[in-house]
């Protein structure tokens, strides 16, 4: 039975791909044909560019992740077996290339002499020097899909952008902790990231009107701009806490793979962790909006005689 749950995720996942491959294909073919009224070279070079974006994006990340050692294996063989010492060679050997690791932690993981010296070896520089950075890239990513998403006013482009940072994101943490989750813990996140995606298309359509309130919505009105620019954010404060959940989920299952733990406690972990990084997000982003805007509005409060006298 868990064999056939365990296909099931596969299939489903493939179909994600496929379809988030059918729906790319067909947005960049209508760009193209626009480009062609300006000459077919032009539509040429443009096919040829997203070639190259489309490999080190969405192709090369795959590549990566799937391609990167199994610790679950490690659980279920026999301690004698030698995979095991294979598995965790390949595991110190990633962590390596992978780390701006300090000498001292990259001694101990290019010179060992058994088994048991390396697991020990590879668990504290894991705690030390790895596990830490998880964050930093979770945070990092996240920034880019506010920024992105809130700048852009393209639900097809926003799908995209998205999808592809999700991608790069999961496969920063594999390439940092050295091995990746299950194959069948991989085919989840695809779906997870592939139905963000789809979220992402959709926040693009949203309205303050559903969100806000009349008596706010009436104040924000007679700011002038104000109304456009806070959906604008909204949608990428909302696709920023979507990825930062695919960050927690993707680090969760590296590390239980080798434990028991339901998808309920996943879920719960994952949203907690989200909530306590999106401000830390947010805060991050505000550097990137132009500093005139905020002298703008701090100016109007200090220009105020009242809080003056006050």
């Amino acid at each position: 039975m868990e064999k056939k749950t365990k296909y099931i995720w596969y299939i489903i996942a493939i179909c994600c791909l496929i379809l988030f491959s059918l729906i790319l294909i067909a947005s960049l073919i209508d760009i193209g044909e626009r480009l062609r009224q300006i000459h077919i070279s032009v539509e040429i070079v443009f096919y040829v560019l997203c070639a190259i974006l489309i490999f080190f994006g969405i192709i090369n990340p795959i590549r990566i992740i799937v391609s990167s050692p199994d610790l679950k294996i490690v659980t279920t063989l026999d301690e004698n077996d030698p995979r095991i010492y294979k598995t965790y060679k390949a595991v110190a050997k990633n962590i390596v290339a992978n780390n701006n690791l300090p000498a001292e932690s990259e001694v101990l993981l290019t010179d060992y002499h058994t088994k048991e010296e390396l697991l020990i070896n590879l668990q504290y520089v894991f705690q030390t020097n790895v596990k830490k950075d998880l964050n930093n890239i979770i945070i990092n990513h996240a920034k880019t899909v506010l920024i992105s998403t809130a700048i852009c006013q393209s639900a097809r482009f926003d799908m995209i952008t998205v999808f592809t940072v999700n991608l790069q994101m999961i496969k920063k943490l594999v390439s940092r902790c050295g091995f990746r989750p299950t194959y069948k813990n991989l085919s989840k996140l695809t779906i997870n990231v592939f139905g963000t995606a789809l979220i992402a298309e959709g926040l693009e359509n949203m309205r303050l009107e559903d969100i806000l309130p009349n008596s706010s919505l009436q104040a924000i009105s007679e700011i002038p701009l104000i109304k456009p620019l806070l959906s604008s954010v909204i949608q990428g404060v909302a696709n920023a806490l979507l990825t930062i959940r695919i960050g927690c989920v993707t680090r969760r299952y590296l590390f239980s793979d080798g434990t028991i733990i339901t998808k309920e406690e996943i879920r719960k972990q994952a949203l907690k962790e989200a909530a306590k990084l999106l401000p830390l997000v947010v805060a991050d982003t505000l550097t990137f909006f132009p500093k005139k805007i905020i002298k703008f509005f701090t100016k109007k409060k200090n220009d105020n005689p009242e809080t003056e006298n006050a």
